[in-house]
């Protein structure tokens, strides 16, 4: 009806514009208007018309933008990684897109009495672009983003049509239009996991063994330790080992033979030499008074018969001979026949007389081993004289530079760590020392959220990597520059010292820290993996409970959930993310059951609750209600 009334309007002005003609022309053209006027004023005339046209166009285009179709996915919104993506799909109606015209689609998310355009601001559909508008719908699917703030979780994403006609610059706007509700933020729930990696002091607290070696030397077919053998340098310097009483755990001693005729005939004589050896070892520590001490010492007799294998090793190093007898010599040796058939074919060789003579000597021996365990200060004397060496009463000197960051380790006291890690570095300057001092205020800064530790930690690790770059700093680095808020900054230094080839132990505390971030970065698949892969504490299976939820697997996200929870009984937020995982699994009474335990450990999530659209399917409900009372 209104189309046809605008066309009665258009018809009397066209008979009006032919009336106002005709008056004219039986007029004198000098007494009214030139005939140039006439023609300007007959195309504004005209005009008038066409934009009278042009504007019913738009209104029809406007009152048909009540069949579009929009779809918005996902909805509600989601933030990832400080960012809200989101998808939308506009179709128009057949017959909407008219001639000339364009119309627009604007975005925006109002929340609280604000709004901001998310980026692109719109989708457009311009006629020229869809020439079959009049029989198919126009379609146009566009990705949009904007940045969250945390006042934006309450909110609405509308839509306001526009259409235009660009000759004319004229313009019909539709009423807005709601088209997704609020945001989900479960992704901010990741928690901060943090490290404190320290560099090997380089001490070893364990008891060590320190290998003595004498080799005894016998004559052909015997196994009399000769006197000339006891007061040899060998001897002397056995006998004075002796007598200073070291602690000694085991003494091994490994008879051996020469292959000729005469010692092979003796079949005890290996075992026969290794005995001497033990005699007069035990007639020394009696000379010294060793007392119970003896009965301590294990004594390990090895007796070697009929091998080569020490032959071989002389016959290499020996150079008397030419190259093809050492190789007629191994022939024989490495060849088949008994031990005795081998010794009759060596000295039918020409070269035997010489290695009788320079080798086989050799060979006939008791090779003795003594393991003594080294002297060490004990860990009270050297936390006491670390001590001391931080008050300034004894010389930094009095302990090495490994037992004086040993001693560090000794103190469950950071401001005590702090002390010995700040004379070390006065001490030695060394990265490591530098990188533990910085880990000690690192720790420091976790225990008391930040403040001026954390400056020191981060000055400590740069002046670390200043002297050497290392994995330990960088670490660490991860964790400071996370406690800062720096998520960019703490992802690349993980990088850096995963490219050091980190030791296991700090590689996976390094996992805990990087799988925290990058759930802030919606790495999610990366999250599960090294978290998986972390210290099972219950931040990092709250962070991997929720990773997995991220990542879209609720079953296994229950599941780590509930390691989580029995880790940390009181660990709220993990009772609240296996409701979430529930939510999404559609199971009602895991939802409740978990969101009452979440608000039974900490009331204040009942309010989250009450505004989570994770949970908008089951808000209404009674047994909702009831969970969270």
């Amino acid at each position: 009806m209104r189309n046809y009334f605008d066309f009665l309007k258009i018809f009397s002005l066209i008979n009006c514009i032919r009336n106002f003609i005709n008056i004219v022309l039986h007029f004198d053209t000098t007494k009214i208007l030139n005939m140039t006027f006439m023609k300007k004023l007959v195309y504004a005339l005209f005009l008038v018309g066409v934009l009278s046209f042009s504007g019913c166009s738009l209104n029809q285009m406007v009152k048909m933008a009540d069949q579009q179709q929009l779809t918005v996915t996902p909805s509600p919104l989601e933030v990832h990684a400080d960012t809200v993506n989101f998808e939308m799909s506009a179709a128009l109606p057949v017959k909407m897109l008219k001639k000339g015209k364009v119309y627009t689609v604007n975005n925006f998310y109002e929340f609280g009495d604000r709004e901001i355009q998310p980026q692109p601001t719109s989708i457009e559909f311009k006629q020229e672009d869809f020439p079959n508008a009049n029989e198919q719908q126009p379609r146009i699917s566009e990705n949009f983003s904007f940045p969250y703030e945390d006042a934006m979780q309450s909110g609405k994403l509308t839509v306001q049509g526009v259409a235009s006609d660009p000759r004319n610059n004229k313009s019909k706007e539709t009423p807005r239009m709601d088209v997704a509700e609020g945001i989900i933020t479960t992704s901010r729930l990741a928690q901060n996991s943090y490290y404190a990696a320290y560099a090997p002091h380089g001490y070893n607290d364990q008891e060590e063994l320190i290998p003595t070696n004498v080799d005894f030397f016998f004559l052909q077919g015997s196994p009399v330790l000769r006197y000339s053998e006891r007061r040899s340098d060998r001897g002397q310097f056995f006998d004075a080992f002796v007598a200073e009483k070291n602690v000694t755990r085991t003494v091994t001693i490994t008879g051996t033979h020469s292959p000729e005729g005469a010692e092979r005939i003796n079949s005890r004589l290996s075992q026969q030499r290794s005995e001497a050896i033990e005699t007069f070892y035990r007639r020394q520590m009696r000379k010294y008074d060793y007392k119970g001490m003896a009965d301590s010492i294990n004594f390990i007799l090895k007796p070697v018969v009929e091998d080569w294998t020490e032959f071989r090793s002389e016959l290499e190093n020996y150079d008397g001979i030419s190259g093809d007898q050492k190789s007629e010599i191994l022939n024989v040796i490495n060849g088949a026949g008994s031990f005795e058939d081998k010794e009759d074919a060596l000295q039918r060789l020409g070269s035997y007389r010489t290695i009788f003579k320079d080798i086989y000597p050799k060979l006939r021996t008791a090779q003795t081993e003594i393991l003594t365990v080294k002297d060490k200060k004990t860990n009270a004397e050297i936390a006491v004289l670390a001590k001391s060496i931080v008050n300034g009463g004894v010389s930094s000197d009095t302990l090495s530079d490994e037992e004086l960051s040993f001693a560090a380790t000794l103190t469950p006291s950071l401001s005590e760590k702090e002390q010995i890690y700040t004379a070390a570095t006065k001490k030695n300057d060394s990265w490591q020392s530098h990188n533990n001092l910085g880990a000690t205020y690192l720790e420091m800064a976790m225990k008391n959220n930040g403040g001026g530790n954390l400056d020191k930690a981060i000055t400590q690790f740069e002046i670390s990597n200043k002297k050497q770059e290392n994995a330990q700093a960088y670490v660490n680095l991860g964790s400071a520059y996370l406690m800062q808020g720096n998520v960019a900054k703490a992802y690349d230094a993980l990088k850096k010292a995963e490219g050091m080839s980190p030791s296991n132990e700090d590689r996976r505390g390094m996992n805990g820290v990087k799988g925290a971030i990058e759930i802030k970065m919606a790495k999610y698949g990366d999250a599960v993996s090294n978290l998986s892969n972390a210290p099972d504490n219950p931040v990092n299976l709250f962070n991997k409970g929720l990773a997995q939820i991220l990542n879209g697997d609720n079953s296994s996200a229950l599941t780590t959930l509930e390691q989580a929870t029995s880790a940390d009984n009181d660990m709220a937020l993990a009772y609240y993310a296996a409701a979430i995982a529930s939510a999404r699994s559609d199971n009602e009474s895991g939802v409740t059951s978990n969101l009452t335990k979440a608000v039974t450990a900490d009331a204040s999530l009942k309010e989250k609750a009450l505004t989570d659209l994770e949970f908008r399917n089951y808000a209404s409900g009674d047994a909702f209600r009831n969970a969270i009372k």
